[in-house]
């Protein structure tokens, strides 16, 4: 029998303030890999709070999917945390805190099976995915129940944001998000 074990667990903070990725320690032998995905000592160590989870949602999307950029008005926003269990995925943040020192700015990361990453995402940050891969699962934790009524969307191919979707893969967005706002329109940020 073959085993591998990853010993190190990581926090990486993004530029955008509050935004991390978090690399679990991961458990492998031949009978496949075991890895803790949320850790309620690493998250408050890294966010400075805790987690209440309200709600867990999950998706399953074609290569190119584009997703977002979708947000939820502060107060209460809704805190993601995002994992990607198959395939992989472009998942990109973007601060709308008008009060932020990185303003309209973007930070991605490629979350993967294989990598195992996850990312955390603070309230008046954007965030969207693309799928690079077929059957992309990807697997998300919101600290507040979904409110149509309190979420916002952002064209995710603004090219005022210049977001560096792969070049590669032909976008597919869901008439929502093609229809969605640029950003600077009128609830495209939170104060």
């Amino acid at each position: 029998m073959t085993s591998c074990t990853v010993e190190t667990v990581t926090v990486e903070h993004l530029d955008i303030p509050g935004a991390w990725v978090y690399t679990p320690k991961v458990f492998a032998d031949d009978r496949g890999y075991f890895f803790e995905w949320f850790q309620d000592s690493t998250f408050r160590e890294a966010a400075g709070n805790d987690f209440n989870l309200a709600q867990a949602n999950c998706s399953v999307s074609a290569k190119g999917t584009l997703r977002g950029i979708h947000f939820a008005a502060v107060p209460p926003g809704q805190r993601k945390y995002v994992a990607c269990l198959t395939g992989r995925v472009m998942d990109v943040v973007v601060d709308l805190r008008k009060s932020s020192p990185t303003f309209g700015k973007w930070n991605s990361e490629i979350l993967s099976a294989e990598n195992h990453k996850v990312m955390s995402i603070p309230n008046g940050v954007g965030h969207a995915f693309m799928a690079l891969d077929d059957f992309t699962t990807v697997v998300y934790l919101c600290d507040q129940r979904y409110n149509p009524s309190n979420e916002y969307e952002i064209n995710p191919l603004d090219i005022q944001l210049g977001i560096d979707w792969p070049a590669d893969i032909e976008p597919i967005l869901a008439a929502k998000d093609a229809g969605a706002p640029m950003f600077g329109a009128p609830n495209t940020y939170v104060e």
